[in-house]
């Protein structure tokens, strides 16, 4: 699933300024299920644990959990902390790539475990190793590590660069397979024992009654309404088709593939803003893990389009040069003319793109136009930025 698997965002999930595309949008409703997922919070929590910055808002769950880690369980994460820190594995929504599943969660961590257990080996390597494959995401999955000798490689070399931790781990993952799938489980179960149980019996009442609302909200109101409330980067075609995420990433995937069955699912998460993040592997159900209570500005979290266009719009030296008179005080067209000596006309023009940017307010003084910068909008950027990077 990131930004390259979870769409991340970040993995496979996807995003034009950039997009993530599901196919078969157009189901019926009960095959949109709304579930929070013990396993994929898990996950989350574990990144925010390895990249606190991400997550300011749980700095003090952060801190205090680091803290009373047993010092060998931090250890033994560090060992395979690329599945969760700079993209989140699928074997943590296994729900959604074992054919013949329910394609939902499971009530419990344990039950999660199973499913996990139940993924082929190849499904298993592919999906622990997509951090190191990021290319074959959109291409059908491509070769098998296990199998193949040029993908095995490949693999390897991409883990090397992550660190010499990660390549001892992506080596006995391909080498033994099997010891390293029980290492896994048992690293998880005493995730959960150490910290995970307490937080998820917090958590998973509130996750639970969010995910019965929203499904309520599209059995009475329909999908647009839903998908609103889910994520304001979430949008869906006049057909009801297709769904689209406003993410830095391209991708797609389908809702009806008959070797994994038909559906799309909705996980919400805790520890998840900034990421909204999007399960698209070929072969996968897809999956749209969205985090719960996400902050924004009043006017909403700003697109990846106009993000774009804002950053391009103040790239301008004279542009620059406009804004620093702009934000001072407001100014006619004639006046930044005279003070920057270059023709009115051009003037317009620089203004016309800060304002399809939304940097730029104007009103009317009797027959003049006064125009002034927009500091509140020039000041999301730097938030917006880092929001639109990490969604």
């Amino acid at each position: 699933m990131s930004y390259a698997g979870r769409d991340h965002s970040s993995g496979g999930r996807t995003g034009a300024g950039a997009a993530t595309r599901t196919a078969g949008a157009g189901l019926p409703h009960e095959r949109i299920t709304f579930a929070p997922s013990p396993l994929a919070e898990l996950c989350m929590a574990l990144h925010a644990l390895s990249q606190p910055s991400h997550h300011p808002r749980l700095a003090s769950w952060t801190t205090a959990t680091s803290a009373s880690l047993d010092p060998s369980l931090a250890d033994r994460l560090l060992e395979a902390d690329f599945m969760w820190r700079s993209s989140f594995s699928d074997i943590f929504m296994a729900f959604a790539g074992v054919p013949g599943g329910s394609g939902r969660p499971a009530a419990t961590l344990a039950e999660e475990l199973d499913v996990v257990d139940r993924l082929d080996d190849e499904r298993f390597v592919g999906a622990a190793l997509e951090h190191c494959r990021p290319g074959l995401y959109n291409e059908g999955g491509g070769p098998s590590p296990l199998k193949d000798p040029v993908a095995r490689a490949r693999a390897l070399e991409a883990a090397a660069a992550r660190g010499p931790q990660q390549l001892a781990f992506s080596l006995r993952l391909l080498d033994d397979t099997a010891a390293v799938r029980v290492w896994l489980r048992r690293l998880l179960e005493d995730c959960d024992e150490a910290f995970f149980a307490e937080t998820w019996r917090l958590l998973e009442p509130g996750q639970s009654a969010d995910a019965r609302h929203k499904a309520e909200l599209l059995r009475r109101k329909g999908l647009p309404a839903a998908l609103k409330d889910v994520s304001a980067a979430l949008g869906v075609d006049e057909g009801l088709t297709t769904i689209t995420a406003d993410k830095m990433v391209h991708g797609a995937t389908t809702a009806t593939d008959p070797r994994i069955g038909s559906g799309l699912v909705f996980v919400p998460t805790d520890f998840g803003w900034p990421h909204l993040l999007v399960l698209h592997a070929p072969r996968w159900r897809p999956v749209v893990h969205y985090p719960l209570d996400t902050p924004g500005p009043a006017s909403g979290p700003g697109s990846v389009e106009l993000i774009q266009r804002r950053m391009e719009a103040l790239a301008h030296p004279m542009r620059m040069m406009l804004c620093r008179s702009l934000a001072r005080a407001p100014y006619t067209t004639s006046e930044l003319a005279n003070v920057y000596g270059i023709t009115a006309p051009e003037v317009s023009r620089h203004l016309a793109v800060l304002k399809k940017a939304g940097l730029m307010h104007t009103r009317r003084q009797g027959r003049y136009a006064q125009h002034q910068l927009d500091l509140g909008a020039v000041a999301r950027i730097g938030s917006d930025f880092i929001e639109g990077i990490l969604r």
